[in-house]
């Protein structure tokens, strides 16, 4: 057995949104021994090789027990498994299934024990789940057997309080213990009813519980069952044990029986530096020197693997060029907290003083925060304060691209258009200024990724409302405010070593603006005329140079009235890198780290300017998790939704798009042979010019038509046949939630002035459709590329597997 492990939570919470602690920490050797003994009899009794996972539900006061699940592969408890012990269970799961027994298969940590040795603990490892509620404000908080975390966080400890604290920290909430700031306010009967709610937020609440005397350890076990040895551990934490980082440990699996030749570490407040023990003792007088990496901590909405993907081919290009290399992060999940794949790695939260901590150890040349997505790029600031040596891009050229007027600056000094916008701090001021730009405007915090609390306002009452929001959580960086323009949107990334810049390639969305660009379907190479392109292009390399980046910037910009203007400049890896980089064929972290490192673009072999367009179409198709949020509105606006995407790659535009739209789950219906073949529209005031060219599409296709009554009479005034359809509010008993539920609807086109307030009957609307897995389209856009789909010749029997490479050299 490799690890053991447990939840924080009792039963009824999915484990993927639960805290875990390994090892176990509340069994009696009898309970763990009984468990261990379970799970080998389940294993042998299966006839499994491999990985296998099993869970069980243990009742504390008898030796009852049941099974929960078994499963038979890697899974998501694996991975955790595999970082708190330093054993590799899926590297060692693949040589079994070629063969290798555990006797033969080597430690990969000590490099002198076997595999079949158990790993033995002595630290404590804490997960913290990592949740998407900070843009869903209207989602349901209550956790129960439907995992809702988007990612989640590790920490290591040389005790439970320690690992629980550093997790905490690491899961980038602002907190740096327990304490809460919002619970700090409320009063006592507030925070009993949170105690007594299963929701992500109850161990703060527990926390304020018990530094309050709000409630005992005895109370709180009877309201939530989780375990007292918790409980009296928190209570350590509110009774001042702080815990304050002062060593490094190596993770070895044996507990110091034998050295470990992989160097795994974790900050810890007691014994010694076993980090500065290890340097000194294994100097490489062939290196160059060392970089330290900043990984992107837990993977949530806005920042997701792809930043991952970025570290991960930063510090290989590193180790190439004869560099030694430490990466710093958090997130158990990710390829860059394998123990292998750095020279060193630190499992440390990504926070100014656990770096600071890693940086006074390693001293290295220099750090790299571009490609740690939001979370690293944060650090730059105070950690060139600190005289930390930023490679590639400095922390005023970040800052310069961030900061609204310095940033408009530079754009009108380049001649390059933007919307027209402003900068506010209070309600009165966003008030004013919208009116003084004009409605719609979009509304957004400064320094934000995945445009985190990010709308199109539509009226004062939108204005305030968000304000509320942004008020609430407290604002240090202005709010901005930008004149909202509907045009084909566009975003580049460029590769920039101070003189030379390369442009990979122009992204194309298909929907236009007021959609975030990482929920927008992307098509490369994008089809604009030859003089918006030179235009794209000449702008592109102008503020690339004038913003100083060495390395990546990405560049969104927008079509209006055929006039280019620039929505934002980002001198980092952007979400789309990884896409680019794999249909375009060029290794853009491998040139970036070399430009960041001095050297010139123009002698990397791929030329300056924009690279050659292929003979191929790529597009990247977003993939959301809706069903497993209740409450949130499916409609998409700029504010980011999509938990992942897929990538269609075909000879034509078309049959790449219906790839990409079929691996990303859409059902691609025939309306001659299918039953479910009927679609309804529901449309905003200002989509109806366009509905009569859309619906007739579908009509073509032979869809039958459902339409509310004013969708209906415009379609209808087209010479089409339609159904008309009441709202809820005109007909409790036939209306369009009865038409969802009767089975003969296959699409649903929903668009809305505004969305998120659940209440809100197109909110319903759209709800209703996840939960009878209809598909429901919220951008005109979108449904125009739907429709072309089904009308296209293409099927699941006809589409062709494309090697990209062949199709590069035809």
């Amino acid at each position: 057995t490799v690890c053991s492990m447990e939840n924080f939570d009792p039963v009824g919470v999915h484990t993927g949104d639960s805290i875990v602690i390994a090892p176990t920490v509340t069994l009696a050797d009898k309970e763990y021994q009984m468990l261990r003994s379970a799970a080998l009899n389940i294993i042998s009794a299966l006839k499994i090789e491999g990985g296998c996972n099993c869970q069980f539900a243990l009742n504390p006061d008898t030796f009852e027990y049941a099974v929960i699940e078994v499963n038979p592969r890697v899974s998501r408890s694996s991975a955790l498994a595999s970082k708190a012990t330093g054993y590799p269970i899926a590297k060692v799961a693949a040589l079994i299934a070629v063969g290798f027994t555990l006797d033969e298969i080597p430690n990969f940590v000590t490099k002198k024990t076997k595999a079949c040795f158990e790993p033995v603990l002595d630290y404590v490892v804490v997960k913290m789940p990592k949740f998407p509620f900070d843009k869903f404000v209207y989602a349901a908080r209550k956790l129960g057997t439907q995992m809702k975390a988007t990612g989640e966080v590790m920490a290591i400890g040389q005790n439970f309080e320690e690992a629980l604290l550093k997790a905490a920290r690491g899961l980038e909430i602002g907190v740096s213990d327990l304490n809460l700031p919002a619970f700090e306010k409320e009063g006592d009967q507030k925070i009993r009813e949170r105690v007594a709610q299963c929701t992500d937020q109850r161990i703060f609440a527990i926390y304020q519980a018990l530094k309050r005397n709000i409630l005992s350890v005895d109370e709180i076990h009877d309201i939530t069952k989780i375990d007292k040895w918790f409980l009296y551990k928190i209570q350590n934490i509110c009774n001042g044990k702080h815990f304050i980082p002062t060593s490094f440990k190596m993770v070895d699996t044996c507990a110091g029986e034998f050295d470990a030749e992989t160097p795994y570490f974790y900050s810890t407040t007691q014994g010694q530096n076993e980090a500065k023990h290890f340097l000194e003792e294994h100097k490489n007088k062939d290196s160059k020197g060392t970089i330290v990496v900043l990984g992107s901590g837990p993977i949530r909405i806005g920042q997701g693997i792809e930043f991952d993907y970025a570290s991960v081919q930063c510090v290989h290009a590193l180790k190439k060029l004869g560099y030694e290399v430490a990466i710093i992060n958090n997130n158990p999940e990710t390829v860059s907290t394998d123990f292998d794949t750095a020279d060193r790695l630190y499992f440390e939260p990504l926070t100014p003083q656990d770096v600071m901590n890693v940086l006074s150890v390693e001293k290295p040349l220099g750090v790299v925060v571009a490609f740690g997505g939001g979370t690293a790029i944060k650090l730059a600031k105070y950690l060139d304060s600190q005289g930390v040596k930023i490679l590639g891009t400095s922390a005023d050229a970040i800052d310069l691209a961030e900061d609204r007027e310095r940033f408009e600056e530079l754009c009108d000094s380049l001649n390059i258009k933007r919307p027209r916008g402003l900068t506010v701090f209070t309600e009165v001021e966003a008030l004013e200024s919208a009116e003084k730009i004009g409605y719609p405007v979009l509304m957004r915090p400064s320094y934000v990724l995945g445009g985190q609390n990010m709308i199109i306002a539509r009226n004062s009452a939108d204005v305030k409302e968000y304000m509320a929001i942004i008020l609430r959580q407290g604002i240090e960086n202005p709010v901005l405010i930008d004149k909202y323009m509907e045009g084909k949107e566009l975003e580049v990334d460029c590769i920039c070593d101070g003189q030379n810049v390369l442009l990979p390639g122009i992204m194309e969305h298909i929907e236009r603006t007021g959609i975030h660009s990482g929920d927008s379907i992307a098509v490369y190479p994008g089809s604009f005329s030859e003089s918006m392109e030179e235009k794209i292009v000449r702008q592109s390399i102008d503020l690339s140079l004038a913003l100083g980046t060495k390395g990546l910037v990405n560049i969104q910009y927008l079509i209006y009235e055929n006039e280019l203007y620039i929505i934002e400049a980002n001198p980092r890896s952007s979400r789309t890198v990884p896409y680019l980089s794999k249909v375009s064929g060029i290794p853009m972290i491998e040139l970036a780290t070399r430009a960041m490192l001095g050297e010139q673009i123009n002698k990397m072999g791929y030329g300056t300017g924009l690279y050659r367009k292929p003979n191929y179409h790529a597009v990247k198709v977003p993939v959301f998790s809706f069903e497993k949020l209740m409450d949130v509105d499916t409609h998409l606006g700029p504010e980011m939704k999509s938990t992942g995407e897929v990538l269609g790659l075909a000879k034509t535009r078309e049959e790449a798009l219906y790839k990409g739209m079929c691996a990303a789950g859409w059902k691609m219906f025939n309306a001659h042979t299918e039953k479910q073949n009927g679609i309804l529209f529901s449309v905003r005031q200002s989509d109806l010019p366009e509905l009569p060219a859309l619906a007739q599409k579908f009509y073509k296709l032979g869809f039958t038509l459902y339409a509310t009554t004013g969708n209906a009479a415009t379609i209808e005034r087209s010479g089409m046949t339609v159904t008309h359809v009441a709202k809820v509010h005109e007909n409790f008993h036939d209306n369009v939630m009865t038409l969802l539920e009767s089975g003969k609807i296959a699409y649903l086109i929903s668009t809305s002035a505004k969305g998120r307030d659940p209440v809100a009957e197109s909110v319903k609307l759209r709800r209703l459709a996840v939960e009878r897995d209809i598909d429901c389209l919220t951008a005109i856009d979108t449904a125009h590329a739907l429709a072309d789909c089904l009308s296209s010749s293409h099927s699941l029997d006809t589409v062709s597997l494309v090697d990209i490479n062949a199709l590069e050299m035809n």
